[in-house]
Formats: structure tokens, C-alpha cells, sequence
């Protein structure tokens, strides 16, 4: 009998196997826990009764028939005595078996929701799986998705950024394209990325005491495509109580942080106007140290709490992260065009991007590696224009769209509204998404950028500044080179031009060899110095 029952519990063991991939683990649990002991009670009811012992020695009824059969009163009671210690022992075995069998459940429950968990995820990968094996074995260039980067970039970026895991690649490519282009699609992957591991890119926001922040935030949020991809850290200095009330608003959307040091620092006397100076360069030190050392990330774009940025403004710095990553001639992206004023740039080439020599900020990424560089020598105010110091540039540039991905409301600051009324309340906001890291970006390596850049701008027709402006004689649509000899020309065209006129080291704003490159009249223009430029003459600041 007790063998019968082992079968059934087989039988049963199997049964709940089988359940426990499709239903809940808990239920099952209980429905094995139940059938058991009700089989079990089954079987003591189905046995007969002890009863009391008749003089045979045996159960009544039949004295001996059923249990003793012939044996001596002592035997037979012996017999029951030791039947009935055996089927407690068994009861009690069987019981410890349920036992054991529940609390494995419960041990193994949280591992098997984790299994379950990713069998989902790889069964909703399988499909992008099939499509991207092809294109993925001849290819060894890990992606950023979205984003770009060159063969040459793949250890680089591996080694340095860290990254959010995820089940499957996705495929960069549109999934149904035509058999012919797969061929091109994989001779034009140099600059490009391919699904791999996804790098985190942090947002920080320099916040004090405007209550506006929440537009910046609001469209932060809004345009963001993954808060585990793009987490947005806010660092508040000054102690102001309702932008921390605003801030705070936004509850897991974000992190706040706050820099702990609000004293006034100590300025020589015709500094003290330019206390604010002091404190935001004490606040970016703090903060950028907090995102590098404290959380930590190994990039991060920074913006400030006056700027609202573009629909594409995450996908513009995924594309470039890897060209910055690898090219050691660049080191930061800006999303932001110092002459981007609308009738200054080109409204149809949303997606045209330029190296420049002049740092532009508002908006831009910033490596670890070009941290540690230099926040030993931090200076104590001023700290953009410092960044535009030869000895902090060292020849390397930046990268700037045609169209801003970030614009300033915020006229009221430390400046004073320096360049707002005049420049930066006409700058143009891109609002036409740009599927960047779906474009080859390698052009702008500095090899390839700086070849086709130079024969591009000193092939134009030069031309006088009289023949751009209205009623000029100036036939056709470009492009067309102005030259400038001196700090006073450059000044001179610049002001008639309607381009920015300020040099920073020499260097002109949105600049890159000397030359600065908008829209007159709708035609391109290159305002440039002689062919055979060399270096920039800081002299000229």
C-alpha cells in the first residue's frame, strides 16, 4: 500500500513540476501541500479500526481474523503494537518530506520569478536577435545605442565608460531595409554604432535660485527617452527655499543635491561685484566632483538652469559621445552655436555639424578623463573664460550644431544680461528630430574634417563685404569667403555681417582654423583669414 502511495507521490511531484512553469509557484505549492495529506488521510481512513483487543488477540471484529490471524494474545498484541509505532513513524517521515518540500519552494521562489523574468525579455529579443546576427558578425564595433563610433573607438569605450547591460542588442538600422542597401549600410559603419552594452550619460543641472528650473526640467523630462540612461542630477547652491521646493517636486524623477558651503568667499576689492563669479566656479567644482567621484559616472552633460533644450538633445550627445571618446583633438560636445540666431543659420540642415576651437558651453559633454585634468588647477571665478585659455585647450576643439539643441531664458544672473538683448534671445532652438546615431558621423574626426573643411572654404569665390549686403551685385548662392586680416577687420566684418565680434585667446566665437561659417541673405558664407592660417594670435583678445 505504502508503495502505491510513494507512485502517487511521484505522480504528483511530476504534476506540480509541470504546473509550477505555467501558474504560480505559491499555488502550487499549496495544491501539492493539500493533496498529499488528503491522500494521506484517505489511506488512515481506509484502514481498518483499532478498536479495543479481543481475547484472540486480534481488533474486534474477528478476533484475530484480520490482525492476529491464529497468533498468540501476546503476539498479536506485540504485532499491533509495533504495526501502529510503524505508521506513526511513517506519517511522521512523510510530514517532514511536505515540509522540507515547502520550504524549498519558498527558497527557490524569488530565483525562479527571475528566471521567469528573463525568459520573457529573451523571448521579446528573439526576433531583433535573428535580425542583427548577420550584421553583427563581421562587425566588432561595440555601440552606444543610440549612438556612433568608429572601429578604431571599440576598446576605448569599452575600457572607460560603464555601462547598463542589456538582454539583447538592438539593431541601430531601420529592421526592414531592402537587401540591396545591406551591403552599403556595412561599408559606411565606420563612425557608427552597433548594439552592445548602452552607456549611461548623465544630465547635471546647475540650479541656485531660480524657481524657472522647472522649465529646464520639464522638457529634460519630457524629451528624455530613459531615466536609466539619462539620469538628471540637480545641484542647488545658495540654500534658495522655493527652487528647492520646485526641485524637490519632482520626487525619484531626479536627484538633488546641494552644495554645502554657501559662505561668501573672500575677493580683493574691485572683485566684490563679482562674487557671483566666485561662487559658480566654486559650485561647477563641487558638483562636477560629485559626478565623478561621488556617484560616479565617467561622462556627463552639463546644463544650467536657464536652458531649455531640443527635441534631439539626448540623441545629438549619444551620437557624439564615441567621437569624443576617440578622438583625442576633441574634448567636449556643445549643443550650442554662438551665431545660431535665426537668418545665421541654414533651417533645412538640421543635422549639419561642425568642430569649432571655441569653447562654447550651454549645454555640453564633459569627460572624466579631461576632469581629473582640470580640477586640480579649478580657477577660483571666471571659469569659461578659462576654459578658453590656451593652456586649458591645448589645440583641441569642440564639437557645435548648425542649430542650436539648447536655448537661454534666463536674462536676470551674474552677467547682467551681457549679449541676452542683443544675441541670445534670437538664437534659433532646433525643434526637427535628427536620428543622429542612425547617421555615419565619422567626417568629423579631425583627419577626415579638416581636409574637406579647408578645400571647401578657400575654394569659395572671395568676395568684398559691400557685395553681400542689399543692393549688392553679388550673383549666386554660395558659398562665398570673406577675408580678414587683423583683430580689427575680423571686427569690422563681424559687426557688418551680424555675426558675434568677440575674440576669447584669439579665438572667434563658433570658429574653427580662423574661420567662422553662418547664413547671409540665405547664401554660405566663410569669414576666414588668409589661406595658410597657422595658429590663433592671443594678442587679439
Amino acid at each position: 500500500m505504502m508503495k502505491a502511495f510513494s507512485s502517487l507521490q511521484s505522480l504528483l511531484w511530476c504534476h506540480w513540476a509541470m504546473v509550477r512553469k505555467k501558474g504560480s509557484l505559491i499555488l502550487c505549492g499549496a495544491f501539492l501541500f493539500v493533496a498529499w495529506n488528503a491522500l494521506l488521510l484517505l489511506f488512515l481512513r481506509g484502514r481498518p479500526p483499532i478498536g479495543r483487543l479481543a481475547e484472540g488477540g486480534g481488533a474486534e471484529p474477528g478476533a484475530g481474523e484480520e490482525w492476529g490471524g491464529g497468533k498468540a494474545k501476546v503476539g498479536g498484541a506485540n504485532g499491533l503494537a509495533g504495526e501502529v509505532i510503524r505508521l506513526a513513524e511513517e506519517v511522521e517521515s512523510e510530514l517532514e518530506t511536505q515540509k522540507k518540500l515547502l520550504k524549498q519552494i519558498q527558497s527557490h521562489r524569488e530565483l525562479w520569478e527571475q528566471r521567469k523574468e528573463l525568459g520573457k525579455r529573451e523571448s521579446e529579443d528573439t526576433k531583433d536577435e535573428k535580425n542583427t546576427e548577420e550584421l553583427n558578425k563581421p562587425l566588432q564595433i561595440p555601440a552606444v545605442p543610440p549612438s556612433h563610433k568608429t572601429v578604431d573607438d571599440t576598446k576605448t569605450v569599452m575600457e572607460k565608460q560603464e555601462v547598463l547591460m542589456v538582454t539583447s542588442p538592438r539593431l541601430v538600422m531601420k529592421e526592414q531595409e531592402p537587401k540591396q542597401e545591406n551591403k552599403k549600410i556595412v561599408e559606411n559603419e565606420v563612425g557608427r554604432t552597433k548594439p552592445s552594452p548602452q552607456f549611461i550619460i548623465p544630465i547635471l543641472v546647475i540650479a541656485c535660485d531660480r524657481v524657472t528650473v522647472k522649465r529646464s526640467l520639464d522638457k529634460l523630462i519630457q524629451y528624455r527617452p530613459s531615466a536609466e540612461l539619462y539620469p538628471i542630477i540637480v545641484s542647488q547652491d545658495c540654500g534658495h527655499a522655493d527652487t528647492a521646493r520646485v526641485i524637490g517636486s519632482y520626487g525619484s524623477q531626479i536627484t538633488h543635491i546641494s552644495q554645502p558651503d554657501l559662505a561668501d568667499i573672500p575677493v580683493r576689492p574691485d572683485h566684490r561685484k563679482f562674487q557671483g563669479y566666485y561662487k559658480i566656479t566654486r559650485h561647477y567644482r563641487w558638483a562636477l566632483n560629485q559626478v565623478f567621484n561621488v556617484f560616479p559616472y565617467s561622462t556627463v552633460v552639463i546644463v544650467e538652469d536657464d536652458l531649455e533644450v531640443a527635441p534631439d538633445f539626448f540623441e545629438y550627445f549619444r551620437a557624439l559621445y564615441p567621437i569624443l571618446r576617440s578622438d583625442p583633438t576633441l574634448w567636449c560636445v556643445s549643443a550650442w552655436n554662438d551665431n545660431g540666431r535665426d537668418g545665421l543659420v541654414n533651417s533645412g540642415k538640421a543635422d549639419l555639424l561642425y568642430r569649432t576651437d571655441f569653447f562654447p558651453g550651454l549645454g555640453w559633454m564633459l569627460l572624466k578623463e579631461v576632469w581629473a585634468e582640470l580640477e586640480p588647477k579649478w580657477p577660483k571665478a571666471f571659469w569659461d573664460d578659462w576654459m578658453r585659455h590656451p593652456e586649458q585647450r591645448k589645440d583641441r576643439s569642440c564639437i557645435r550644431p548648425e542649430i542650436s539643441r539648447t536655448i537661454t531664458f534666463g536674462r536676470k544672473g551674474v552677467s547682467l544680461g551681457q549679449f541676452f538683448d542683443q544675441y541670445l534671445r534670437y538664437i534659433k532652438l532646433n525643434t526637427e528630430f535628427v536620428p543622429f546615431t542612425k547617421v555615419d558621423l565619422s567626417y568629423l574626426v579631425r583627419e577626415k574634417y579638416d581636409e574637406t573643411f579647408e578645400k571647401e572654404v578657400y575654394s569659395a569665390p572671395l568676395v568684398k563685404v559691400e557685395e553681400l549686403q542689399q543692393g549688392g551685385s553679388l550673383k549666386g548662392s554660395g558659398p562665398f569667403r570673406v577675408q580678414y586680416s587683423s583683430r580689427d577687420s575680423f571686427k569690422v566684418l563681424a559687426r557688418n555681417l551680424g555675426v558675434m565680434d568677440d575674440l576669447k585667446s584669439g579665438v572667434p566665437r563658433a570658429g574653427y582654423r580662423g574661420v567662422v561659417s553662418f547664413i547671409s541673405r540665405g547664401r554660405r558664407i566663410y569669414l576666414a583669414p588668409p589661406e595658410g592660417w597657422t595658429k590663433y594670435d592671443t594678442s587679439w583678445s
